[in-house]
């Protein structure tokens, strides 16, 4: 990758990263977005949108309970099965391309919903 790529890549996510926080979101579908469209390996989007999704969201919760808004009663429920899930989600690993007709698929279902 050259370094206006890299120097793009940054900049899409980061608007990617404002706009989904912004509603409430960590971001985790508009990384992959971008970073299949510059052609990125699977096993490189994969990690790297984790992280990317981890940290957006651990500052809005942070943002969220420093305003008085969070509930540990709302809570446990959905952390109980979302985070074991996550991680199963996460182990799998699919074939490159039966991993990028999935996530084109995803992308065009979210574009219609949008629209």
């Amino acid at each position: 990758m050259n370094p206006d790529q890299v120097i793009a890549i940054t900049v899409c996510i980061g608007i990617v990263a404002f706009l989904y926080s912004s509603v409430g979101h960590a971001g985790a579908s508009g990384y992959i977005a971008v970073m299949t469209l510059f052609s990125m390996a699977p096993s490189v989007i994969k990690p790297a949108a984790l992280v990317l999704n981890i940290m957006v969201a651990s500052i809005g919760a942070w943002q969220f309970w420093r305003a008085g808004h969070f509930s540990w009663n709302l809570f446990w429920p959905f952390a109980v099965l979302s985070i074991p899930f996550a991680f199963v989600g996460g182990y799998l690993n699919l074939p490159a391309h039966i991993f990028k007709i999935l996530v084109g698929i995803v992308l065009l279902l979210s574009a219609v919903k949008f629209l």
